[in-house]
């Protein structure tokens, strides 16, 4: 019988995969629990297990007195001299107790403990196994649907995949095979809980490492990654070996490799982007198919103001946006997408709000817009030193046009010229026969030309009235 307890730590272990050890500890726990239930909690108890015997051995711990008072506490010292020689008055000396004597209620407590200390053992080992795995694919397959939520057996538990974490319109039956991505793993009183995704960019870094050798050797690095699950997404990719292709190596021969990738993605259409590290041309190249024109930057609000042919605006901002949004975030720049009628408009509006200032001249409104000028309020705000740096502003010429710019701004005529702006913008993108740059920078001249004599003769008519008083 002892040895038939020992072969069946063993086997559990082997079944389990759980630690002799921890098993070891269960049954004496058990033992230890049932003793109590059997002689008090008053009692002082301790559980061994004997390797030698292969059973655990109870003991109770008993103090060696003269005369006993507590026959569960103490123990005479003519008694205690027999299990022990050398025992002295006041030393504590334990008796083995016979584990037989346990009823049928004190083995059922000792059987629940050993069953639950064996359950939460099973479940440590299942957290920390797939814990190690967090960041990696997971195979598995469908158990069942439980509202919108796959459960997929993956071995020795089950994960959860979320409605969220779903490709919208893919659906799972139960047996078929599910390949996702582990994104956590919670310990929970009812065990381990494994939640799978199919819509994070991680995945589709993932096969494009089990498709392509050359991601799996590092040899092409995956810079970033973007998705709209099941419709499209953007990989950046770049090479450590100038004979190796980035964008070659990870379409495959005839597309092989991609198409693998886009087959698991029910389809989703995927365009790898060489990775640069000017970020000007990171972006155009994020941007592809549509060729982009002109790039403008604002390094403050980090955002990028991207000018594109006319014909070319629908394919740069894609279907529902989905290209000028995943190139957002797989360059991380904010950008803004603008035909070029619409940048000739804009650029024209700003030259003449800067025309509108005294003093300024036509070169001088060039100059600033070339250096990154777009509004009359950045002059008021900008240092005379910082201003000298634009060709054809002296320190005299600086004063004098941020003096006349917050002029401008506090007779309210900026505020009129942006209205106008606004509504020739607006009627020049609804007509279909759009109005040119030239035409719209004549109109708004014109604008403000009327606008100055409207206020002289208002002028005029205010002095004359004075005279006659």
């Amino acid at each position: 019988m002892a040895s038939e307890l020992s072969r069946v730590l063993d086997q559990v272990q082997k079944d389990k995969g759980i630690d002799r050890s921890v098993l070891v500890e269960a049954l004496e726990s058990a033992m230890l629990t049932a003793a109590k239930k059997k002689f008090g909690l008053h009692v002082e108890l301790e559980a061994h297990f004997n390797e030698d015997l292969g059973e655990v051995e109870l003991f109770q711990f008993k103090t060696v007195v003269e005369d006993v008072g507590d026959q569960n506490t103490e123990v005479l010292a003519d008694e205690a001299k027999q299990l022990d020689p050398d025992v002295a008055l006041g030393d504590s000396i334990g008796i083995k107790l016979d584990s037989s004597e346990f009823g049928r209620i004190a083995a059922q407590t000792a059987k629940q403990v050993i069953i639950q200390k064996v359950r939460d053992a099973e479940r440590d080992i299942i957290y920390n196994e797939f814990n190690i795995k967090k960041g990696e694919l997971v195979s598995g397959t469908c158990r069942r649907v439980e509202k919108g939520c796959i459960v997929v057996d993956v071995g020795r538990t089950d994960a959860i995949l979320p409605t969220r974490e779903q490709i919208p319109g893919e659906s799972f039956k139960p047996g078929d095979r599910v390949l996702a991505f582990l994104i956590d793993v919670q310990q929970t009183p009812r065990g381990p809980k494994i939640v799978l995704s199919r819509t994070c960019s991680e995945l589709l870094i993932q096969l494009f490492k089990n498709e392509v050798p050359e991601v799996a050797e590092e040899i092409v690095q995956i810079k970033g990654a973007a998705r709209e699950p099941g419709i499209r997404a953007k990989i950046a990719v770049t090479s450590s070996d100038p004979d190796v292709d980035p964008v070659g190596a990870c379409v495959g021969v005839k597309g092989a490799r991609v198409q693998n990738v886009v087959q698991e993605l029910r389809g989703e259409k995927i365009d790898i982007v060489p990775w640069d590290a000017d970020e000007t041309r990171f972006v155009c190249n994020a941007l592809a198919p549509a060729e982009v024109s002109k790039v403008v930057i604002d390094e403050y609000h980090h955002a990028m103001e991207i000018v594109v042919a006319d014909n070319q605006l629908s394919l740069a901002i894609g279907k529902r946006g989905q290209n000028v949004k995943l190139a957002s975030i797989l360059t991380g720049w904010k950008l803004d997408i603008l035909s070029e009628t619409k940048m000739s408009i804009r650029q024209d509006a700003m030259k003449a709000m800067f025309m509108a200032i005294e003093g300024m001249t036509d070169t001088l409104a060039q100059s600033l817009y070339h250096y990154g000028y777009t509004k009359v309020e950045q002059l008021t705000v900008t240092e005379v030193e910082q201003l000298k740096e634009v060709p054809g502003f002296s320190e005299e010429k600086s004063i004098e046009i941020k003096a006349n710019a917050q002029k401008l701004i506090e007779s309210g005529k900026l505020d009129e010229m942006r209205k106008h702006y606004l509504e020739t913008e607006k009627k020049a993108s609804q007509d279909p026969n759009k109005m040119s740059a030239d035409a719209v920078f004549e109109r708004l001249k014109a604008e403000v030309k009327a606008h100055e004599e409207r206020e002289k003769s208002e002028e005029k008519t205010a002095e004359s009235g004075e005279a006659t008083e």
